[in-house]
């Protein structure tokens, strides 16, 4: 089970990291021309969806984060996966897929995990 949150969880981290710097750096997002649905959330409170490359960073950063705290059985990883993976809602849709799962398997599998 760790292995299969690992693997969503460097989806969602690496994803989003290089999505970060892709879009600070070409100032568009990897992929077509217009962002994902997730950018629609955005365009509701008038933001301009491509200076968001730091918040993306960010994200990124801490899914990384994350996941060292899973593989060294840290005390904070269970309550930061589920905040992290909360915070992603907004990633439509696949991270908010993704991070259903990673949740899902956090609370059924918490002692299997080992946290």
């Amino acid at each position: 089970m760790k292995i299969f949150i690992t693997i969503l969880g460097l989806l969602n981290g690496i994803y989003m990291l290089l999505d970060g710097i892709f879009v600070m750096i070409y100032g568009k997002f990897i992929g077509p021309e217009k962002p994902g649905p997730w950018a629609n959330v955005f365009y509701k409170f008038n933001v301009d969806v491509l200076k968001l490359g730091p918040l993306f960073i960010v994200f990124g950063v801490l899914w990384i984060f994350w996941l060292y705290g899973l593989w060294a059985n840290q005390s904070w990883t269970y309550l930061f996966g589920l905040v992290i993976c909360i915070l992603t809602f907004w990633y439509l849709p696949i991270g908010t897929f993704t991070s259903l799962i990673i949740i899902g398997a956090l609370l059924l599998f918490k002692k299997k995990l080992g946290l």
